[in-house]
């Protein structure tokens, strides 16, 4: 039997500024306003316990989980605490908030990937999933950022749009990849969209079977094509702290249902080899499909352009 040994610390963090949002996305736990676990903000003497204690190790940083990173009103100096101290940094942003003061912090608080989610070409096909949200600022915060790039003559942040494809979008795959280069964006992913309740279909399932997490059987019914084995690199390699301090296996605990520990009263060293991981790692090698946050992982099905 596989044993869930742990060498060393993990590569890289996800950290969440915030669990608010301004968008009400259809499949986002943040925009369906759905959480059981409190809604607030991220105390910067937590995250500065954090990256201290990480800091020498750790690779990559992302300040993402849930919410809207910038509704935090220290986000970017959040962003240069970590970068000051050599953490590659990268967050993912509906654009909302990109006006020039934001644009121009984030380029000098040495971020290093911003990915800007832009879901439509036209505001119909944006807001059929991004509810609540206006594409023309989309476009305006990018502009911001790429024109302080230049001004401050930065090599970054690395912008990059991320098109989330869903069927009332799939149409525009072409226009979203010509916007981005008349923009002058970096890079352009389409990313694969994960639905709750999928097996008896959803209107966003796209038709394109290329960026579609899940396929129709015989019986009507749909699944994921993936399927699950019984590892996970994640567990090994990276890790999510919450808002307040709780640290979770994976993205996929959206509620913070597996909670490993919390910093408030823990080092992250301490969590990272402790019960409550080690066995959460024995129960993926056992049986990851009895996993409940598993149940609908489709790791490696982003879509690179």
């Amino acid at each position: 039997m596989r044993q869930p040994l742990v060498w060393g610390v993990p590569m890289s963090i996800s950290i969440e500024p915030t669990t608010s949002c301004n968008l009400r996305c259809p499949e986002c736990p943040s925009g369906l306003r759905s959480f059981t676990r409190p809604t607030g903000m991220l105390e910067e003497a937590t995250f500065q316990k954090v990256i201290d204690e990480l800091a020498p190790d750790l690779s990559y940083l992302l300040f993402y989980f849930q919410g809207e990173p910038y509704l935090h009103q220290n986000f970017t100096d959040l962003v240069k605490y970590a970068s000051d101290k050599g953490v590659y940094t990268a967050t993912s942003t509906n654009a909302h908030f990109l006006d020039d003061d934001n644009a121009r912090s984030t380029v000098e608080s040495g971020l290093d990937r911003l990915i800007i989610s832009i879901d439509g070409t036209t505001q119909e096909s944006y807001e059929s999933y991004r509810i609540g949200g206006d594409l023309k600022k989309v476009i305006s915060g990018t502009r911001k950022v790429l024109e302080w790039k230049k001004k401050l003559k930065s090599q970054t942040p690395h912008v990059i749009f991320q098109f989330l494809v869903v069927k009332p979008n799939e149409h525009q795959i072409a226009e979203v990849t010509q916007l981005g280069k008349e923009l002058g964006v970096d890079e352009i992913r389409f990313k694969t969209a994960q639905i709750y309740d999928y097996k008896e279909g959803s209107p966003l399932i796209p038709t394109l079977d290329k960026y579609s997490r899940y396929a129709q059987g015989e019986n009507g019914e749909y699944a994921l094509k993936n399927k699950l084995s019984d590892e996970c690199w994640k567990l090994w390699n990276s890790s999510v702290i919450t808002w307040d301090g709780r640290v979770v296996p994976c993205c996929f605990d959206k509620d913070a249902n597996h909670q490993m520990g919390s910093l408030a009263n823990e080092s992250f060293h301490s969590l990272w080899t402790n019960p409550n991981y080690t066995n959460f790692r024995k129960s993926v090698l056992n049986s990851r499909s009895s996993v409940d946050i598993c149940k609908n992982c489709t790791e490696g099905t982003r879509v690179w352009s």
